[in-house]
């Protein structure tokens, strides 16, 4: 699934806490948030609508990274005329 950036305001003295401690514990705070996200996901969400999304998230093929081409070159672009293209 497409992820969505979230963005909020928490005051900065406890947000500096909340980093000093998850330091000291080795703990990842995006995925803290990441893992409070989804159980307000599963809490709020029906049923329904999240086996729906799951569906629909598999069946979207992801589409191949697209690779650049060169440009075509003047002596390429189909512009040859002494090919049989004209006689005069």
């Amino acid at each position: 699934m497409k992820k969505a950036t979230v963005q909020i305001s928490f005051p900065a003295e406890k947000m500096g806490a909340i980093q000093h401690y998850m330091a000291e514990k080795g703990g990842d705070l995006n995925g803290e948030m990441e893992d409070a996200l989804q159980r307000i996901y599963d809490r709020i969400v029906p049923k329904e609508v999240r086996a729906y999304l799951e569906v629909k998230a598999q069946a979207t093929p992801t589409k191949p990274p697209r690779t650049h081409r060169p440009a075509p070159s003047a002596a390429s672009s189909g512009n040859d005329y002494s090919q049989g293209g004209q006689s005069e």
